[in-house]
């Protein structure tokens, strides 16, 4: 992509927010962890009409590359006919952001208190406020949250201490203050949602997101959206969020699979073969969340 073509795509981000915000849906941020959940986010979308991002973290760049992430994304795009964008999730310092931005990746989520859970207020605004400036070069929307936000994209066996997660919640004068320092464009908020899949449902309080939504103007995103119950995304949309970020759930559905597949076809190696219902599976998945986000025939081609 040109530098003119970036800047356009992320125009088009831009509006995809706005335009969120206006008609009241959440756009699906679906991780990629290779081709097949990439193929399954495609196929999804393009049969719901439906707009959404793909997004990698750290350990996914390492495995497939920015450049390459971006070319494939761009390929499909254009094959399928598809409404769809980049996000660089937790990234974990200015420098890997910064080279999101460059490789033209129109959302960039800047997380430096992932990488390290002791950075202090100041450093976190601080690189924040630096992967803001950068991001004027191509127009792309910068994320970020004041604090760590818990959980790993995993299957979890344990129970969902509350008392503990409720300690790290986002607050109203918290998100102005932080939004207000750093120019961001999306706000990563806390209120309940947490990363991985657990045994027992997450539970969001909405009236606390109605808080945030009412004292910041920018864009808001739920990060851990997996294993919550989807009448919560229904009501998050309506109240205001644009962004829901799915991992677990995808990856569970696509290993689930995959050992079914393996166990009933002992003697297959054609892996494209073994693929075929796996690769359903997740785009089952994402399709059962693009209708909880309401985003449905929301894309603009």
């Amino acid at each position: 992509m040109t530098l003119e073509e970036i800047k356009q795509s992320c125009q088009k981000a831009r509006e995809l927010m706005k335009r969120s915000r206006a008609e009241h849906f959440a756009v699906g941020a679906f991780n990629v962890d290779n081709q097949e959940t990439l193929v399954a986010i495609c196929r999804a979308a393009q049969n719901l009409r439906a707009p959404v991002l793909v997004e990698v973290s750290q350990g996914e760049v390492d495995a497939i590359g920015l450049s390459n992430m971006r070319d494939m994304v761009s390929n499909y795009k254009k094959e399928l006919g598809l409404e769809i964008y980049i996000n660089l999730d937790h990234s974990p310092s200015v420098q890997a952001a910064k080279a999101g931005i460059d490789a033209g990746f129109e959302f960039i989520h800047i997380d430096v208190s992932q990488a390290n859970h002791d950075a202090s207020d100041e450093e976190i605004i601080g690189a924040t406020k630096e992967v803001v400036e950068h991001a004027k070069t191509t127009g792309a929307l910068v994320e970020s949250e004041p604090h760590y936000f818990g959980g790993s994209s995993n299957l979890h066996t344990e129970n969902i201490n509350y008392d503990e997660i409720k300690k790290t919640f986002s607050t109203p004068d918290g998100a102005k203050k932080f939004v207000d320092a750093t120019g961001i464009d999306t706000f990563a908020a806390a209120i309940g949602n947490l990363h991985g899949k657990y045994p027992v449902p997450k539970q969001l309080d909405l009236e606390l997101l109605k808080q945030i939504r009412d004292a910041i103007e920018c864009n808001i995103s739920l990060h851990g959206g997996s294993g919550t119950p989807l009448h919560f995304f229904e009501e998050a949309a309506k109240i205001g969020v644009s962004k829901v970020n799915i991992n677990s759930d995808m990856r569970y559905a696509y290993r689930v699979t995959l050992e079914k597949v393996l166990k009933d076809n002992p003697t297959e190696y054609a892996v494209p073969k073994l693929m075929k219902e796996v690769i359903s599976a997740v785009q089952a998945v994402v399709e059962e969340k693009i209708h909880a986000f309401a985003s449905s025939e929301k894309a603009l081609i």
